[in-house]
């Protein structure tokens, strides 16, 4: 049975493996170990230990503490509330926002604050 905490863990792992463009096998690859693997972290099924989480974090360039932010401190480690990266489609404009230059960057935004503005 998977634990709520392991599950949040894995979100987290997911969700700064796609912020920064890397596929499971690059991070399985960084450090050391099958993608299946990962693939098992992301979705809670094993557990993360101590040392694995340490290389992570150093591989996707984030604090250990970055995967436990959002944790509620009951027992049930739900979505986070307001946490838009749970979103697949919001985790996927952020990816293609990021990967243009930065010039595209400013325009895209300051359109995007614009039409916000109007709404």
């Amino acid at each position: 049975m998977k634990h709520s905490v392991d599950v949040h863990v894995g979100k987290r792992i997911r969700h700064r493996r796609w912020m920064i463009g890397m596929t499971q096998q690059q991070l399985a690859d960084k450090v050391g170990i099958k993608f299946q693997q990962i693939q098992k972290y992301e979705t809670g099924m094993n557990r993360v230990s101590a040392s694995r989480l340490w290389d992570i974090a150093q591989a996707v360039d984030v604090p250990v503490s970055f995967f436990f932010e959002g944790l509620m401190d009951s027992d049930m480690a739900g979505v986070v509330e307001g946490d838009i990266f749970a979103d697949k489609e919001a985790l996927q404009l952020v990816r293609a926002y990021y990967g243009m230059p930065e010039a595209q960057r400013r325009q895209i935004f300051e359109l995007a604050r614009v039409l916000s503005d109007a709404a």
